[in-house]
C-alpha cells in the first residue's frame, strides 16, 4: 500500500507543553510512530473507514426490517423487526465493537452487522423459525467462533494457510470490493439474461445521473491518489457527495426503487432534520427455540453454515487488511492476531444479541487503510462515529452509496497490486490461486473463494506429489468445506 501514502514521521512542530503527554500516551499506546503514522493521519482514516462503512446503517435495517408488516420481512409466526430499531441497534453494536477492537487488537478495521450472514438470515433462516430464534443461533454461532478464537484454533488454522493462498486471499478480497463498488453504483447490472449475466449500466451504456456521479468521484479519487494527495480518498468521497447533492437539487431523481434512473440507496439531500432519538427496544430480544421448533439436527446445519461464513469471511477480511496495511509479516500473520479473532467472534455473538445479525470485520475498512491508518486508534474514531450515527442518521444518509463505491473501487485496485507475489510459473501454486481470487467476486463471497482455494491446494499438490507439504490442519478444513459446499443436498436430507 505504498502508493497511496507515503510512511513518514510526525510533524517536526513541536507540540504544546499543554497536549505533549497526551499524544506522547496515546503514540506509545497505539504504536502510532512504531507503524510509521501520526495521530491525524489516524483519525482520518478512522473518518473514511466511517463513510464507507456507513451504509449498513441504512441498508441493515431494509435487509432485516420494515416500517411496516407488508414492508418487512416476516418470520414463520408473521412476525418482523422495525426498521428503525434495528438502525439504532446496528449503529450501537458496530460503534462498541469497534472501539473494543481498536483498543484491544490495536488494529485499523471497523465491525458491524455482516451483509452475507443478514441475507442468510433473510431469505433462508427465518422462514423455519422466528427472527428471535434465528438471533439465538447467531448467538450460538458466536460462541463457538470465540471458543476456537480463545483455545487458539482459529490462529492455528490461520497459520496453516500458506502465504501464497493468503496473498490470493488479499487479491481476491481486492476484486470483490471493486465488484461490490461497481455493482453498487449502477456502473455494473444484470442483464436478466443467462449470457452475459451482468452488463455495463443500463443496456450497456451509463444511462443514469447516479452512475456517473460515480464515475466522476472515481476519476477525482483516481487523480488525487495518484498524486499521493493527502486525504484523497475522503476529499474524493465529500467533493462527490456535494456533486450528488446539488444533482438531486436539480433533477429531483429520488430512490432507486421509485425511479430507475434514481440512487441506489441513500437520496443525497440535506436532510431537514440532524438529530434522532434512537430507539434500542431489540437488543435482548433473542432465544434458542430453533432447536425445538425445527428440530436438533436442521438448527444444527444452519449454526454449522453460520460458523463456516462467519468464519471464514473474516479471517480472509484480516488477511487481506493486514497484507494492505502492511502490517503482515512475510506468512501474513500479523500483531495480536489473537486478540483480534476473540473480538471478532464476540461481534457475532454482540450482533445476535441485539438482533442485527452477527457483527464481523468489513472489507470496507480497506478504505481507511488506504487513507493511511495503521493503528487501532483509526478504529476508536471510527466507532465513535457509529455511536454519533445512533443520533445524526438523517445526516449519515446524506452521503450516496455512489460515492462510497468509488472509494471501495480505488481501494480495490491498491490491494490487487499484490498479486505480483504470487508464483504463477508453478501451476500447483497458480491454480488454487487464481481460482480463490476469481471466485470470491464471482460468488459474491469471501469464504467461498477461501474454500475453493483451500480444496484445490490439498488435491493438487497431494495429487503431484507434494502433499508432505500440506498441513493436516488444512486437510482438515478443505474436507470442512466440502461439507459447507454440500450443506443444500445435507439439509434436503435431512429434513
Amino acid at each position: 500500500m505504498g502508493t497511496v501514502t507515503e510512511k513518514s514521521s510526525p510533524s517536526p512542530v513541536a507540540p504544546s507543553p499543554a497536549n505533549a503527554p497526551w499524544r506522547a500516551s496515546v503514540d506509545r499506546f497505539f504504536h502510532i510512530s512504531e507503524r510509521g503514522s501520526t495521530v491525524g493521519r489516524e483519525i482520518r482514516g478512522g473518518l473514511v473507514t466511517f463513510v464507507t462503512m456507513a451504509y449498513i446503517v441504512v441498508l441493515n435495517p431494509l435487509i432485516l426490517g420494515g416500517f411496516s408488516a407488508e414492508a418487512a420481512t416476516l418470520d414463520v409466526t408473521g412476525g418482523w423487526l422495525n426498521a428503525s430499531q434495528v438502525g439504532a441497534a446496528t449503529s450501537l453494536t458496530a460503534g462498541v465493537l469497534t472501539i473494543v477492537f481498536g483498543l484491544v487488537a490495536n488494529l485499523p478495521y471497523g465491525l458491524a452487522a455482516g451483509l452475507g450472514i443478514n441475507s442468510f438470515l433473510a431469505v433462508s433462516v427465518v422462514g423455519q423459525v422466528t427472527w428471535a430464534e434465528a438471533m439465538g443461533l447467531v448467538v450460538i454461532n458466536g460462541i463457538i467462533i470465540v471458543l476456537l478464537a480463545s483455545t487458539g484454533l482459529r490462529t492455528l488454522i490461520f497459520n496453516a494457510v500458506p502465504p501464497q493462498l493468503k496473498t490470493a486471499i488479499t487479491v481476491g478480497i481486492g476484486l470483490f470490493i471493486a465488484f461490490i463498488g461497481f455493482v453498487n453504483s449502477g456502473f455494473v447490472r444484470s442483464s436478466g439474461s443467462a449470457s452475459p449475466p451482468v452488463q455495463l449500466g443500463e443496456a450497456g451504456s451509463i444511462a443514469t445521473a447516479p452512475t456517473l456521479v460515480f464515475v466522476v468521484g472515481l476519476i477525482l479519487m483516481g487523480v488525487l491518489t495518484a498524486r499521493r494527495v493527502r486525504g484523497a480518498l475522503l476529499i474524493g468521497i465529500l467533493g462527490t457527495t456535494v456533486l450528488a447533492i446539488a444533482v438531486e437539487a436539480i433533477w429531483h431523481l429520488g430512490p432507486s426503487f421509485t425511479n430507475e434512473g434514481g440512487w441506489n440507496l441513500n437520496v443525497p439531500e440535506i436532510p431537514s432534520q440532524l438529530i434522532a432519538v434512537p430507539d434500542l427496544g431489540l437488543l435482548g430480544q433473542f432465544n434458542f427455540g430453533a432447536f425445538e421448533r425445527i428440530g436438533a439436527l436442521a438448527a444444527c446445519m444452519l449454526v454449522f453454515t453460520l460458523v463456516f461464513t462467519n468464519f471464514f469471511d473474516a479471517m480472509g477480511t484480516l488477511t487481506g487488511l493486514s497484507k494492505a496495511a502492511g502490517l503482515a509479516d512475510e506468512n501474513g500473520n500479523f500483531p495480536r492476531l489473537k486478540s483480534a479473532l476473540v473480538i471478532e467472534g464476540i461481534g457475532a455473538v454482540a450482533g445476535g444479541a441485539g438482533s442485527v445479525s452477527s457483527n464481523t470485520i468489513f472489507v470496507d475498512s480497506a478504505a481507511g487503510v488506504g487513507e493511511g491508518a495503521r493503528t487501532g486508534l483509526a478504529s476508536v474514531f471510527t466507532g465513535l462515529l457509529f455511536l454519533a450515527a445512533m443520533f445524526f442518521t438523517p445526516l449519515t444518509q446524506a452521503v450516496p452509496l455512489e460515492a462510497a463505491a468509488a472509494a471501495l473501487v480505488v481501494v480495490g485496485a491498491l490491494m490487487v497490486v499484490q498479486i505480483r507475489d504470487i508464483d504463477f510459473s508453478d501451476f500447483a501454486i497458480a491454480l488454487p490461486a487464481f481460482l480463490t481470487i476469481i471466485v470470491m467476486p464471482l460468488t459474491y463471497s469471501i469464504a467461498n473463494g477461501i474454500g475453493v482455494g483451500f480444496i484445490s491446494w490439498v488435491l493438487i499438490h497431494s495429487m503431484s506429489g507434494r502433499g508432505k507439504n500440506v498441513s493436516p490442519l488444512l486437510w482438515v478444513v478443505a474436507a470442512g468445506f466440502l461439507l459447507y459446499f454440500a450443506r443444500g443436498p445435507i439439509e434436503a436430507l435431512i429434513q
